[in-house]
C-alpha cells in the first residue's frame, strides 16, 4: 500500500521540492480540495517552513461550499457536476482569489467505494492548476481503494505542479 513511511517521506520530499521552486520564484500556493479532504494541505504542511509559500487551503466537500467559498457557478455544478473540468478550473481560480495566491490547486473526484456512475466511475478525479497566466485541467483514473485514489491524487497534482514550476 502507498502509505508506507518510505512513500510518505517521498511525498513530503515532493512537497518540499514544490515549495523550494515557489520560494525561488517568490510565489505562493493555495489549495481547494474535495475528494482528498485536506490531504494535499497536510502533506504540504509537513514541510518545515511551508508557511513561507503555502497560504492555505479550503476543503469544499459540498457543492454549497464550492459555490460560497470558491465562487463555482451554480450552473456549472448543475450541468457538469462537481467532478468535472469546469468545476475544478473554477475551484483552482477561486483558491487563488480566496487566499491571494499566485498558484491554486483543485481536486474533485469519486474516491469510492461507492458513488461512481458509468460517466464518472470510482477512481475518476479531475484536477486543475491555476496561475495568473492560465488554468490547466486534467483527469486521471486511479485504481485501488479510497485511500489509494486519494494518495494517487495528491502525488499526481504535486508532480504536475512541480513540472510546471520547472518549465
Amino acid at each position: 500500500m502507498v502509505t508506507s513511511r518510505q512513500n510518505w517521506a517521498q511525498r513530503v520530499s515532493l512537497a518540499a521540492e514544490v515549495g523550494q521552486r515557489l520560494l525561488d520564484r517568490g510565489q505562493t500556493l493555495s489549495t481547494a480540495e474535495s475528494c482528498t479532504g485536506g490531504g494535499i494541505g497536510y502533506v504540504i504542511t509537513e514541510v518545515a517552513g511551508s508557511s513561507g509559500w503555502f497560504n492555505g487551503g479550503l476543503i469544499t466537500y459540498t457543492n454549497a461550499l464550492k459555490q460560497q467559498w470558491l465562487e463555482v457557478p451554480e450552473s456549472v455544478l448543475r450541468t457538469q457536476g462537481a467532478v468535472s473540468r469546469e468545476c475544478v478550473e473554477a475551484m483552482a481560480m477561486g483558491a487563488c482569489k480566496a487566499a491571494s495566491s499566485d498558484w491554486g490547486l483543485a481536486v474533485s473526484g469519486v474516491a469510492g467505494p461507492g458513488g461512481g456512475t458509468a460517466d464518472k466511475p470510482v477512481g475518476l478525479v479531475w484536477m486543475a492548476i491555476a496561475s495568473e497566466q492560465q488554468v490547466d485541467s486534467f483527469a486521471e483514473r486511479f485504481e485501488g481503494d479510497r485511500e489509494a485514489v486519494r494518495l494517487g491524487t495528491i502525488d499526481c497534482i504535486l508532480q504536475r505542479l512541480l513540472k510546471k514550476l520547472q518549465d
